[in-house]
């Protein structure tokens, strides 16, 4: 008798989009084993570059085993922060200018372009004012062409959406326009909050959507056909469809996912995750084999948004931090990140030259500056709307990557500032290299993927320049980095900030952590002890974060496949969509007595006459829409769980969660 061919394990690819790198793995789903792993540089111009290199790095044998993919992704993050999401007219309905004004709010909606309008609803979604409609199409109409996408809040939206949905229905007869809807992304009562991440994710919709098609795009160039699933700020999945239409969520998705790949690693319930990459180190919380999730949003910068996202602490240091002597003669590490010395040494053979001669003659004059490099990413788009001493820089840097002495002597200059191209560095035309912690480990050979040479005389050049020894340097910057990673674990841990400016004398705090971490003090001794495992995430946790460990007297965890734990993450989650529904009293209009009880969904209400019929259906209704999302999100035979929740005045919320893991390509 004929044996039935063997059957392939199903496998499901992770990806993760950090500032700095791309990591991707390969994983046997059913018996949760890491198959291979790649690491790429992340090209932010065109973020499927780095992504098709990873995939390229994995060689997929079959294309056709690979049963799911899932990527986590900064875009959101960085767009955000770097402001590159697309123009946005937020239309506010019902809220009160003068407000908004006397408490300085209006810079916290995320787009200059906001204008106010008649409507709104009150806490009981009694209409609070008849809905301007022509204002608002007159408007719309003649600002239409110098916007990307609109996004509609009206005051109590999520009590009753009557307002938002009739401006939509009405957008959609004037202008093609993308449309985003406060209380379809929020149940929150928070109007300025809802506001802002309306705002936020219309200024992202186009940027992800291109993510996601550039990422499909990147699949099927290897053959590669499974659902694709993108990992939420909470750490949970949902189908690419989803992230298109709210992008917003996807903020934290890269921390939140190291965090998850750290708990799938390690297997450990409880544990403090610390993820250092290229650009930034991320503290996330796991307790009870679930990260921990902040009850006020995410915040980005500062805004702060009404999404569900991991409780974590982002500081910017990470392996390619720029290493810089202040004016006083002290190094600082970081916030800016630079490209490694070593790896721009290894690119272009005149830059090593120039280092060695550096090292040789050139510190006499003992000018920092000699170690920052500038060079050329890209062509500028439209180099009529540059200055000529912009037009300047780039020409000059055509041949190859310079020394800001020498660029500002080129332009016969006195200082670098003169120059004005911090615009260039923001779009990604002009990049910078300077001495950072990656370099330091080339000098020390526990890191030796470009130029060990170059990276040990940019070393010595700054150990001249400050007349220590290449050691002492060393020294220093790794207790700084030590120092740096402790103060955020306290801050983080304690939800307490220290001093603003870092060293305040005569802080009883800041003297009880120098003293913890220095035993300055002849007879007072002062200690953290940590009482939960430290799991260490990113290439560099295994060499930064034994001495923080130390201090905090606790264990260091380093899984296996730690470095690309993030891109494990991205396939460990589950699938998690949430519906809640209102359920809140009618008064009458004399008497102001309940005489029944409303169901409010994202579509209408319906009322009904007694509070347990009112609060049965809404959880019959939330249980069947939380399953169907659920199935639409991309889940296998999800499970139902339903809370209610008391808002006081009679009113509650019920949330029905639905949650399952991914469903696989047959």
């Amino acid at each position: 008798p004929m044996s039935d061919p063997p059957t392939t394990p199903p496998l499901v690819l992770g990806i993760d989009t950090g500032g700095t790198y791309t990591d991707g793995m390969l994983l046997d789903y059913g018996a949760h084993r890491v198959l291979a792993t790649a690491k790429s540089l992340t090209t932010k111009r065109d973020l499927t570059i780095g992504i098709e290199k990873v995939i390229e790095g994995i060689r997929i044998e079959d294309p056709a085993a690979v049963k799911m993919v899932s990527v986590s992704t900064t875009l959101a993050t960085n767009a955000i922060a770097e402001g590159k999401g697309k123009r946005v007219a937020l239309l506010l309905v019902g809220y009160d200018p003068d407000l908004i004004k006397s408490f300085n709010l209006a810079g916290r909606f995320a787009t200059p372009n906001f204008y106010y309008f008649q409507g709104g609803h009150d806490f009981f979604g009694q209409e609070k004012e008849e809905l301007d409609l022509p204002g608002i199409l007159a408007k719309v109409n003649a600002i239409k062409d110098q916007v990307d996408a609109l996004a509609v809040s009206s005051y109590f939206s999520p009590l009753n959406p009557e307002h938002e949905l009739r401006v939509q229905r009405a957008l959609a007869g004037i202008c093609d326009l993308p449309v985003v809807l406060g209380h379809q992304l929020s149940t929150k009562l928070g109007s300025v909050e809802r506001a802002t991440t309306a705002a936020l994710n219309a200024s992202l919709l186009a940027v992800l959507q291109n993510f996601i098609v550039a990422v499909r795009r990147a699949l099927e160039h290897r053959q590669i056909d499974a659902p694709l699933m993108v990992v939420r700020g909470d750490g949970t999945l949902m189908a690419a469809e989803f992230a298109s239409q709210t992008p917003v969520e996807t903020i934290h998705s890269g921390p939140a996912a190291s965090a998850i790949g750290g708990r799938f690693l390690s297997t450990l319930d409880d544990a403090l995750v610390i993820d250092i990459g290229g650009t930034t180190t991320d503290l996330a919380l796991v307790e009870q084999g679930q990260v921990s999730i902040t009850e006020e949003g995410a915040k980005v910068g500062e805004y702060q948004t009404a999404v569900k996202a991991a409780n974590l602490l982002s500081i910017a240091l990470g392996g390619d931090s720029h290493i810089q002597l202040e004016q006083d003669g002290t190094l600082a590490v970081g916030p800016e990140r630079v490209t490694p010395l070593s790896y721009l040494a290894a690119e272009y053979p005149q830059v090593a030259t120039r280092l060695r001669r550096l090292d040789q003659h050139g510190w006499v004059d003992g000018r920092p500056e000699s170690l920052e490099y500038w060079f050329l990413l890209r062509e500028p788009q439209d180099w009529r709307s540059l200055s000529l001493r912009q037009q300047g820089v780039i020409e000059f840097l055509r041949d190859g990557p310079q020394p800001v002495p020498a660029i500002v002597e080129h332009l016969h200059l006195l200082a670098a500032v003169q120059l004005n191209v911090g615009d260039l560095f923001r779009q990604e035309v002009l990049a910078k290299a300077g001495l950072t912690p990656t370099d330091l480990l080339h000098t020390e050979e526990r890191f030796v993927q470009w130029s060990t040479e170059s990276a040990t005389h940019a070393l010595s050049a700054l150990a001249k320049m400050r007349q220590r020894t290449p050691e002492d340097v060393r020294v220093q910057v790794w207790g700084e980095m030590k120092e740096i990673i402790l103060r955020a674990v306290i801050t983080f841990l304690s939800e307490r900030q220290f001093p603003a400016n870092g060293r305040a004398t005569g802080d009883m705090g800041q003297w009880l952590f120098d003293n913890a971490l220095y035993q300055k003090h002849p007879h007072l001794r002062t200690s953290f002890y940590l009482d939960l495992p430290i799991i260490g995430i990113g290439a560099p946790a295994g060499i930064f974060l034994p001495g923080v460990a130390d201090v905090l007297h606790t264990d260091l965890i380093l899984p296996d496949h730690h470095e690309v734990a993030n891109a494990v993450g991205a396939v460990a989650g589950s699938v998690m969509v949430t519906e809640e529904l209102r359920v809140y009293p009618r008064l009458s209009d004399d008497t102001m007595e309940i005489v029944g009880f409303y169901v409010q969904t994202n579509e209408g209400r319906d009322l009904f006459e007694e509070e347990e019929e009112a609060l049965a259906h809404a959880r019959r209704l939330s249980q069947e829409r939380a399953l169907g999302a659920a199935l639409r999100a991309g889940a296998d035979n999800p499970q139902v769980m339903i809370e209610e929740i008391s808002d006081g005045m009679d009113s509650y919320r019920i949330r029905a969660k639905a949650m399952g893991n991914p469903r696989l390509a047959r």
